[in-house]
């Protein structure tokens, strides 16, 4: 019988794409669990990020410093995974900031593990696959985001592109960071929308 803790994120997984009972077992001994509180720091620059997460509950961000501004470039909620993609993917140092925005309730992975689970279980692949498309189809779009001129459009885009339960959650002031506006901006283009 798998433990309450790991159900989450093995019926996440399974449901990409079926798992083997031994990638299950596997799985079920190598999760662990993790909480976050409000605002806490879970990576910084410069750190090596070795752990993929999958958010059971809650909300995390990734940001950069730039001349002493931060710039938030990521938003991620519930049933979603993050990671510093240079310092998983690439164990180099990450590039960027992870913070959490409200107690965050996590699932995650070790690289050792990850990289076990690719090299020995063909689901774990097609599973990697999937993800992987889903990151650059959310990648595409914030790169198109990014390109738009014009604030409200940029706004309308994003508004039409997210999770609507996700928007009202997340801190204005990282959400025009995010958005590359000023917060008075977002603001007034929000009243406006009604």
């Amino acid at each position: 019988m798998l433990h309450e803790k790991n159900l989450f994120i093995i019926s996440f997984l399974n449901s990409i794409h079926p798992l083997s009972p031994e990638l299950k077992s596997f799985l079920f001994k190598n999760i662990e669990t993790c909480t976050f509180e409000k605002n806490e720091i879970i990576n910084k620059a410069g750190d090596i990020c070795d752990r993929l997460y999958f958010i059971k509950k809650g909300m995390v961000r990734g940001y950069f410093v730039s001349e002493s501004s931060e710039i938030t470039t990521w938003v991620d909620s519930e049933n979603e995974v993050f990671t510093s993609i240079t310092g998983f993917f690439r164990n180099e140092i990450s590039q960027e900031y992870i913070q959490s925005l409200e107690i965050t309730y996590c699932d995650y992975l070790k690289y050792d593990d990850y990289k076990y689970c690719l090299d020995n279980f063909s689901e774990m692949r097609e599973i990697n696959r999937m993800l992987l498309e889903n990151y650059y189809v959310m990648a595409e779009h914030r790169v198109y985001l990014a390109r738009i001129p014009n604030a409200s459009k940029r706004l309308e885009y994003f508004m039409g592109n997210s999770k609507p339960q996700i928007v009202d959650r997340i801190p204005k002031k990282y959400l025009a960071s995010f958005l590359a506006m000023r917060p008075e901006t977002l603001s007034r283009l929000m009243k406006e929308r009604g």
